[in-house]
Formats: structure tokens, C-alpha cells, sequence
């Protein structure tokens, strides 16, 4: 009994295929003799810039999935065995394995999708039959790192019951408990969990609508249980001509479970790179990661940056080189040749539009929410925005010149973001000091920075293109009420959807009115603004 006992400990795909892996094993084992004193570096098998991805089934579905002035329907089926052994796969190894589910989407049925639970500090605040997993926010989790304080505990602002007004974070999505600016989540309620959905993981060259993936998004600081600030911000890139998701409402339901309303963004896959350019190279930067220099060897950085399209044609030098060169060359050097290898006007209008939403979390924050764009034929790279659950985050005041991210950007004075400074009025546990340098644990890489952006900030070289681009955006995000006119579009159709729930919407939506309302007020006597 004992034995059977152990044996059944053993995931069943490893008892499955035990002698294969066994075999697997011996040769790992001869390789690491014979090739021990041998580097070992990707091979790059050819020069073009194709994707070898074929696309065999485009399910056409009855209405575009994102077309954000519909509500939409999203059902999901899958067997709860399945779902509890995702789970414990997650608690256990902390892997985000995909498990087999049927999803039907605005009535079109679509069988065999894969979903696993996707995010890194969003998913610290898990719990089941509430418990943390290990490592994480809450009960049982007692994690000091990834923002928190003592015992796991969550910076917070001052007044209310939580340490915000009104008892919670602004717009009410986030509390101590969950991860760092996130609502907390129950396994018990898959409903309100983060969801990746692949078309394609159980039925090779399957789209939909010509989607490989989707998101399905949970709360920030700035947007409440209804995510307003991220679709607002989504829409007011769209619109002011920025690389920008797409996005769209939907009711959610999930086995016999509530219905809810949730947000569904485009996913930066292989097919949403075809948006940025018809010869180029998509890598994102991985939240474990940083941008720092760790030597040639391009397996150094498999916690830093995953390469998304163009696997096997091409390779992960281009930002090496990058990464070498921003964090090598001198002040003059930089100054003289940042175009040579940066888009800079791209990077400018990117850098301004995260200080014009607030976004705490870009680029330089502690989830590193960013991806980048190699043009294979200009050589050079722009920066694409990703996770914008936690703009409007900030305070409305905060300058053109100021920092908006947790733990990078231009600080008053001109300063580097070196030292972690909060947001706005964010006050941290008792008895937490922040290190100097990058304050806090955020995926055991500090609290957040980056060492691109802080120096394109920091040098007077480029305070012109800068300011030129933050004025441009201004005028197309909130100079003629655009911000505050898609707020209302938005909470209009929201309203619409299957499972909203009207209290929440109407108090996230005010709250986030009144910030870009002070925003728009306060950036429009400004000398970068007026040109004064």
C-alpha cells in the first residue's frame, strides 16, 4: 500500500512514458561527459525572416471577438480532475501547465483549447481552500519579496480602513492579501482568475479570427474590478495612432460556476506581430528578467527576455548587443548613436505615453511589462507596451519630468530613478526599508528599472523629442476630452455585459473620471504643454 502510495505521487504522464525518459536520461548523462568543456549556444538554421508556423483552421466565429463596442459571451467547460492537477502542478512546481477545456465564444463553439493561469505577481495573491502557495501573499504564503512587507504584507496608502480611502486601493482593486496591486483570488473561483486561451495547444494551426491567443485580465491599482483604467488606456493609444492591443468586454462563465464580466486582450503572439511590421523579430521581456549585461552566452538570458517569432531563423543576439551597448557606452557615446540602434521617436511617444497614463508598471516597473521590436531591415528597435492593469495608478500631478513607474524614470531634478520612490501617497508596512538602488524584491531581480530608459531621460540630448512627443499626446489623449469621451463609451457598453455588476462599474468609473479630469487640469499649465 505504502509503495502504491509513492507511485501514485508520480504525474501520470511521467509513469506513462517512464523507459523513454529513462533513455532521454542516459544520453543527457553520456552528452555531459563527452561535451562537458564544450560551450553549447543556440543554432540559428537560417538567415530569413520567415515564421515556419502554418495556419491550417481559422475558425471565423459570428462577430469580431474584439470589437469593443459589443458586449460579448465567453463560456468555458473543462473536467475539474484536470483543473485540480493544473493547480497542483502550480502549487507544487510552480509551473502554469495548460490543461484541455471547450470554450464557446459569441456562440461558435470551439472544442480542445488550452487555458493555464497566466501572470507572475498577479497570481502571489492566490489562494486555495485558503491557503497560499508557497512563496506567495496570505495565509500560509508568508512571502516578504515582491512588494510586501513583513509577513507578506502589502505597501499601502494612508487613510482608510485598508490604508486607502474608502478601505481599499483607488478604484477598490486591491487589498492586502493579494499580489502586489492585485485583487486576491480564490482557486475556488475560476471565474475571476487570469486566463491565457490558446487555439492552438491541442489542435496544431488553429486560429480564431486569426488569434493564436487571448487574455483574460484581472484588476490593477487604477481600474477597480472592472479593469477600466487598462481598456481606457488600450483605446486612447489605439486612437492617438501607438501600438496598442485590442480589447473587448465579455461575459464569463465557467463550468457551473457565476457569471461574470471580464476583459479579454489581444495576446502579443506570433499573429499580433504581423500588426508592427512585415520583416521583424518580437521578443518579450520576461518578469524574472532584467536588462543588464551577462556576458555571450545567449542562454544567460533565458530569464530575461523570450524570443516570440522567428524561432530557428533567428536569435537573441540583437538584444544582447543591445544590452551591451546601453549599459557600456559612454555619455557622448550614447548621445551620438542611441539611433543607431533605438527607434528614437518611437521610444520617445512610448516613454511619454506611460508618464501621460500613470502606468506604474512599464518597462521599468517591477513586472517588467514590456516587448521588444527588432526591424530586421533597419536594424533597430522600438518597444511595444504591454499590462496596462496598472496605469492611472499614480498621482494626477505628477510632472511630464517626474517618475511614474516603481522603480524607474526621471525623478524631479532630473535624477535616474535610481532610489525606489512609491506611487503617490503609498506608504510602506512598518519596519520595511527599501535597498537603496532598486527598493524591495520583485521577482528576485529588486523593484523594478530600467537602464534604457532612465538614461533616454536622463540626457538633455533628447529632452526636445521627448517633450515634443509628450505634447502630441496630450493634445490627442486629453486636451479634447478623448480620455474622459472613451471612459463613457466604454462604461456604456460595460453596462451591457452579462454578469457586470452595475455598483462596481459606476464607483471604478468615477474614480477614474475624477483622476483624468485633475490629469488633464494640472499637465495643461505646464511648460512642456504650453511650450513656455
Amino acid at each position: 500500500m505504502r509503495r502504491r502510495l509513492l507511485l501514485h505521487r508520480i504525474p501520470v504522464r511521467i509513469r506513462h512514458y517512464w523507459k523513454l525518459l529513462a533513455v532521454c536520461a542516459a544520453f543527457l548523462v553520456a552528452c555531459a561527459v563527452v561535451f562537458s568543456t564544450v560551450r553549447v549556444a543556440p543554432l540559428v538554421t537560417s538567415t530569413s525572416d520567415n515564421d515556419g508556423d502554418q495556419i491550417v483552421q481559422d475558425i471565423v466565429g459570428t462577430t469580431d471577438l474584439f470589437d469593443e463596442t459589443k458586449a460579448h459571451t465567453i463560456t468555458l467547460t473543462f473536467k475539474d480532475a484536470d483543473y485540480q492537477r493544473l493547480l497542483d502542478e502550480f502549487w507544487d512546481e510552480g509551473e502554469k501547465e495548460f490543461l484541455e477545456a471547450d470554450i464557446t465564444i459569441d456562440g461558435t463553439r470551439v472544442e480542445s483549447v488550452g487555458i493555464r493561469l497566466k501572470g507572475n505577481s498577479t497570481l502571489s495573491g492566490l489562494t486555495r481552500n485558503g491557503q497560499s502557495r508557497p512563496g506567495g501573499f496570505g495565509p500560509g504564503g508568508q512571502r516578504g519579496g515582491q512588494g510586501a512587507g513583513p509577513g507578506g504584507q502589502l505597501p499601502q496608502r494612508d487613510g482608510g480602513a485598508n490604508g486607502f480611502p474608502g478601505g481599499g486601493f483607488p478604484g477598490g482593486g486591491a487589498r492586502p492579501g493579494g499580489g502586489f496591486g492585485m485583487a486576491s483570488l480564490k482557486a475556488e473561483e475560476p471565474e475571476t482568475l487570469p486566463w491565457l486561451i490558446r487555439f492552438d495547444e491541442f489542435a496544431d494551426g488553429r486560429r480564431y479570427q486569426g488569434h493564436r491567443e487571448i487574455a483574460v485580465r484581472v484588476a490593477g491599482f487604477g481600474g477597480g474590478s472592472t479593469v477600466l483604467n487598462e481598456a481606457v488606456s488600450l483605446n486612447v493609444l489605439a486612437k492617438a495612432g501607438q501600438t496598442a492591443q485590442r480589447y473587448a468586454y465579455t461575459s464569463f462563465t465557467v463550468n457551473d460556476r457565476p457569471t461574470t464580466a471580464r476583459l479579454i486582450v489581444e495576446h502579443p503572439d506570433e499573429d499580433f506581430a504581423e500588426s508592427l511590421g512585415d520583416s521583424g523579430v518580437l521578443y518579450k521581456s520576461l518578469a524574472t528578467g532584467s536588462f543588464t549585461d551577462q556576458g555571450d552566452d545567449p542562454t544567460a538570458y533565458a530569464d530575461d527576455f523570450k524570443q516570440i517569432t522567428k524561432k530557428g531563423s533567428q536569435d537573441l543576439q540583437p538584444v544582447i548587443n543591445l544590452i551591451k551597448w546601453v549599459t557600456s557606452a559612454g555619455d557622448a557615446e550614447f548621445d551620438k548613436h542611441l539611433g543607431d540602434h533605438v527607434d528614437v521617436a518611437s521610444f520617445a511617444r512610448y516613454v511619454s505615453a506611460q508618464n501621460l497614463l500613470l502606468n506604474s508598471d512599464d518597462m521599468a516597473g517591477p513586472g517588467r511589462n514590456y516587448y521588444l521590436w527588432y526591424d530586421l531591415k533597419t536594424k533597430k528597435f522600438s518597444v511595444v507596451g504591454w499590462d496596462y492593469n496598472l496605469s492611472f495608478s499614480g498621482s494626477a500631478t505628477t510632472g511630464p519630468h517626474e517618475t511614474t513607474s516603481m522603480g524607474g524614470g526621471r525623478f524631479p531634478g532630473g535624477g535616474n530613478g535610481g532610489d525606489f520612490q512609491p506611487p503617490a501617497g503609498m506608504r510602506l508596512p512598518d519596519g520595511m526599508q527599501p535597498p537603496a538602488g532598486m527598493g524591495g524584491v520583485m521577482g528576485g531581480r529588486g523593484m523594478g528599472g530600467h537602464k534604457l530608459k532612465e538614461r533616454f531621460l536622463a540626457s538633455t540630448a533628447f529632452t526636445s523629442t521627448y517633450d515634443d512627443a509628450y505634447r502630441t499626446l496630450y493634445k490627442k489623449i486629453y486636451a479634447g476630452a478623448d480620455a474622459l469621451n472613451i471612459l463613457d463609451g466604454i462604461t456604456k457598453v460595460l453596462g451591457t455585459v452579462r454578469g457586470n455588476n452595475a455598483d462596481k462599474t459606476r464607483s471604478d468609473a468615477e474614480t477614474l473620471r475624477n483622476l483624468i479630469v485633475q490629469r488633464t487640469e494640472h499637465l495643461a499649465g505646464d511648460s512642456v504643454i504650453t511650450g513656455a
